[in-house]
């Protein structure tokens, strides 16, 4: 199991690899002119972290057409909290699906028979409120409390900084954008695990099924 696991993981690297970010050249100005309407550009934000190949500024349903940069900083803030939340939900799931567990949760089960523990003591049952204080903990405190983040999804509050003023701005646009593009792919990954773990198949795809 924890083969397939590995294999799983290492098959994905592609998904989860980072896009470098440029700015915008001759050849995808005239790629964009071949693509349909609907994936065209239409604002300033083609240019924003997160704007890659092949597609480039893909916003399909127009939800930042014409808008502020306010509704679009808004946006992509709710797009990097949910895709921090889905990386820690990926990970918790493939950790727990090779038998990791806390001493004394060994016959915990993982997915979403987790949220049952049925027959397990009252004392392993007694983890699922420590579940749902975790996601309220992210909810308050992924928050820009100052007022001076630099930048949308930026929690830092002043707080803590781990060197990233003393970087370049190049370098800090390219963590950022490994940041989003690692959550987008999370958030797929994650919805993609819990269908196929409701269908039944996930060892059809190489993953254990609770």
């Amino acid at each position: 199991m924890k083969s397939a696991i590995l294999a799983t993981l290492i098959g994905s690297a592609a998904a989860f690899a980072p896009a470098q970010t440029s700015t915008t050249t001759t050849t995808t100005l005239a790629a964009s002119n071949t693509r349909p309407d609907l994936w065209t550009p239409t604002t300033s934000y083609q240019n924003e972290i997160g704007a890659i190949a092949p597609l480039g500024f893909f916003d399909p349903l127009g939800l930042v057409k014409d808008e502020s940069q306010e509704k679009f900083d808004h946006l992509r803030e709710v797009e990097i909290r949910h895709g921090r939340c889905a990386m820690l939900a990926v990970t918790g799931w493939l950790t727990t699906a090779a038998g990791v567990r806390l001493p004394g949760m060994e016959a915990a089960p993982f997915g979403f028979k987790a949220l049952l523990m049925e027959g397990l003591p009252s004392d392993v049952r007694g983890t699922i409120p420590l579940t749902l204080m975790t996601v309220f903990c992210l909810t308050v405190f992924m928050q820009d409390s100052t007022g001076e983040n630099a930048f949308p999804g930026d929690y830092r509050n002043g707080l803590i900084d781990f060197g990233w003023d003393k970087q370049t701005e190049e370098w800090q646009n390219r963590k950022r954008a490994v940041e989003l593009n690692n959550g987008r792919a999370a958030q797929m990954g994650i919805l993609g695990i819990m269908v196929h773990e409701q269908l039944g198949n996930l060892n059809d795809i190489g993953l254990p099924q609770p």
